[in-house]
């Protein structure tokens, strides 16, 4: 098997991962519910977990690092707990993925929010010039995605944000934590939504926001936190305000774990790996007939390792199937969650097949993607 599909799911997961879930679940207790020993364990696996995370973002306190079962839970959090006036205006990309696109339209369709969207250029890139004709005083968040999962193209985020120093800005990282060093993002930006089974390398079930200081950002529930027992009131200081409920104690010690394997290696080290293995499918894949490639070419620095193709004769689901039953690679056929994307793109409704490359493929796995998609390319056929 030739694992290409780690903008979903990262796969393997690093050394020592899967042991600290296994210990992890040895323990019988949760963190903050009890006073005794194992409960204490588990608050000091989740406290380390929450360090760790707080680390991805340089020196960001760690109490301001709020866990979430995703990072759809989280931008939920973060879109629907940040208070807008009735009317306000919303500014993203048009490469958003759904958990950023369905909750704006939630808030648009029932009259809350005026939702306004930045077009990618010809070359499949946002240049933040465009964010300018759609600013007005009225102009009260943006949601921003640092790396499309389509396209793989990075936003200009810092370039967007000296336009507007005022605006509140929410970071979606769910395709650069891990992959793209992200110490100066706490300077960048208000709410920074992490997901800890893609490039930051932990299991499912473990993601997070963290929260500026002095922003504020309301409850998207409420319930057992382990503090305040005594009150009806949910508490209203971090991050217990926004963790309401058990959290995934077992998936936080493996994602602590992954997270010592990132700091170990350096995330720019993956940053350069993954890259390199990009260029080599871009730079082999040059020339296929009828291959077209999604997104900015030519400079890497403007993406993340992410290729999304097509190629005529194949449905996007058709190619996938092909790649996995003749040649034993794994991709992702289809929308990706992101039909704005696709859209925009010109890719809408058939989709693409997208190759995401993680730490511990090779250049035999692109070279291999490249060969596959060149020897398909001869055996077309109608769609």
């Amino acid at each position: 098997m030739i694992y290409l599909d780690n903008g979903a799911t990262s796969f393997p997961k690093p050394p020592g991962v899967s042991e600290a879930v296994a210990r992890a679940l040895a323990n019988p207790a949760s963190p903050g519910r009890s006073g005794h020993k194992p409960a204490l364990e588990a608050s000091r696996i989740v406290f380390r977990a929450r360090k760790k995370l707080a680390g991805i973002l340089g020196k960001a306190d760690p109490e301001r690092m709020v866990f979430t079962p995703n990072i759809t839970w989280a931008l939920n959090a973060a879109i629907k707990g940040i208070p807008l006036e009735k009317g306000a205006e919303v500014i993203s990309t048009a490469l958003e993925h759904n958990s950023t696109a369905r909750p704006l339209r939630e808030l648009e369709k029932a009259g809350a929010i005026v939702w306004k969207k930045i077009h990618p250029r010809e070359n499949g890139l946002i240049e933040a010039a465009d964010l300018l004709p759609l600013l007005s005083p009225r102009t009260k968040l943006l949601v921003l995605n640092h790396a499309s999962n389509v396209t793989g193209a990075l936003t200009p985020v810092e370039k967007m944000r000296r336009l507007c120093p005022d605006v509140p800005l929410i970071l979606d990282a769910a395709q650069t934590a891990g992959a793209y060093p992200l110490e100066d993002f706490a300077r960048h930006a208000d709410v920074v939504c992490l997901t800890g089974h893609k490039g930051l390398l932990g299991p499912t079930g473990t993601g997070g926001l963290w929260i500026r200081p002095g922003v504020d950002v309301r409850p998207l529930a409420v319930g057992g936190s382990g503090s305040n027992s005594e009150s009806l009131e949910h508490p209203d200081f971090l991050p217990d305000a926004l963790e309401a409920g058990t959290l995934n104690t077992h998936g936080l010690a493996g994602l602590a774990a992954a997270l010592d394997y990132l700091e170990e290696r350096g995330i720019e080290n993956i940053r350069r790996h993954e890259l390199d293995l990009a260029g080599v499918l871009l730079g082999e894949a040059e020339g296929i007939s009828g291959l077209r490639i999604l997104g900015p070419s030519g400079n890497l620095e403007n993406r993340v390792a992410t290729v999304s193709v097509t190629l005529e004769g194949y449905s996007s689901s058709d190619l996938s199937s092909a790649l996995e039953s003749g040649y034993g690679i794994m991709t992702r056929a289809g929308l990706h969650c992101a039909p704005l994307a696709h859209e925009a793109s010109g890719t809408f409704p058939g989709g693409a097949t997208r190759f995401s490359f993680g730490p511990f493929n090779t250049p035999e796995d692109a070279l291999a993607a490249a060969a596959a998609l060149r020897e398909l390319s001869g055996k077309r056929r109608a769609v």
